[in-house]
């Protein structure tokens, strides 16, 4: 008979550490599976029929957009004669003649502009010209924008301020203006440029306005990003892993590069993805009153300006372009929605 223990004993008992039977495995409760921020944040996002549904629109849309322009019978450039102002599926005389000689002729789908050219073709490479405007000053906005709200909310004290008191002036500035300026400033220079020097040809092709749009974009419009930024860094630089890593002797530039902005990469993905639709509506605004790409390159703002003077008589070419700016930015708005509901820790349930 085995003698009781004594309960004030440190001798330990091995009968504690004998393997659990079946029925104590079965009595334990099973715990959720332990997923990573990235693969929980996706796994959200993939429950959200809005946000999926737009990115299925987002993606049907850079298809559009980049892929089927290759495939597409017709350039953007292209007049046709005797096909002017054509109608959604309409043929021209020329055209329907080979059509009853038996010859194939690919219709134009949303018809044709006073000038003959197929808005089909327009419409892609305007929603091309837009999308490129929009991820590219996106990108400049979030390299210049967290690079500068990161070394702000790091550093603190006197750089902090410093350095938001000069994000605050740049508030300030009208952009409409300094676009406008830019464009006389920089409009000869730059075509000297793109004539002498064959590197910078493009510039001609689209056009000195775009290039000035771009400018702007990196001189202003950085500034939501770099506070939004800022105010994560503060929060972030007094974790334990970053007095950890100067305890390491890591340099500043490193705890920035590593553990900060590494950890603001949710922040960044959901702000840069809003920032999309916002730089189009812009590059679009500022093309349809004439300060936007150099024709014959489309756009879809400055083919609504080119049907704003046929508006009664052909209102479709109207009503395409709009549309389409109305797609693209409303399905990255919703996307943009839900990538911050899925990756925002505070929205979990």
């Amino acid at each position: 008979m085995n003698e009781m223990k004594n309960p004030l004993s440190m001798q330990l008992d091995v009968s504690d550490f004998l393997p659990a039977d079946e029925n104590e495995k079965k009595s334990l409760i099973v715990m959720r599976e332990s997923v990573s921020f990235w693969k929980d944040g996706f796994r959200r996002l993939v429950k959200n029929p809005v946000a999926m549904v737009s990115f299925v629109v987002i993606v049907f849309v850079l298809i559009f957009a980049f892929i089927m322009p290759g495939f597409y019978p017709y350039s953007y450039e292209q007049q046709i004669r005797g096909a002017e102002n054509l109608g959604f599926m309409e043929y021209s005389k020329e055209e329907q003649a080979k059509i009853d000689a038996g010859e194939k002729v690919f219709p134009h789908i949303f018809g044709t502009d006073n000038l003959g050219r197929d808005t089909m073709i327009r419409t892609m490479m305007g929603s091309r010209i837009s999308l490129l405007v929009g991820i590219v000053a996106s990108a400049i906005i979030l390299l210049i924008g967290s690079t500068y709200g990161a070394v702000a909310g790091y550093f603190g004290g006197h750089v902090d301020m410093i350095m938001m008191r000069i994000v605050d002036i740049i508030y300030t500035v009208p952009e409409m203006l300094i676009i406008i300026l830019l464009q006389v400033t920089l409009k000869y220079p730059l075509k000297s440029l793109a004539q002498n020097v064959p590197a910078f040809g493009w510039i001609n092709k689209i056009g000195v306005g775009l290039v000035c749009i771009f400018i702007v974009f990196s001189l202003l419009y950085w500034v939501g990003m770099a506070r939004i930024v800022r105010s994560q860094v503060l929060t972030l630089k007094e974790q334990e892993y970053v007095t950890a890593a100067k305890a390491m002797g890591a340099s500043n530039g490193r705890i920035i590069k590593r553990h900060l902005l590494t950890n603001c990469l949710g922040t960044l993905i959901v702000t840069t993805t809003l920032q999309i639709p916002a730089s189009i509506f812009t590059e679009s605004y500022l093309s349809f009153i004439g300060l936007g790409v150099a024709a014959p390159m489309p756009s879809l703002g400055s083919m609504a300006s080119d049907a704003i003077s046929g508006i009664r008589s052909y209102p479709e070419r109207l009503i395409v372009p709009a549309v389409m700016i109305s797609v693209i930015i409303l399905a990255f708005n919703l996307f943009g929605d839900g990538l911050r509901d899925a990756f925002d820790p505070k929205l979990k349930k």
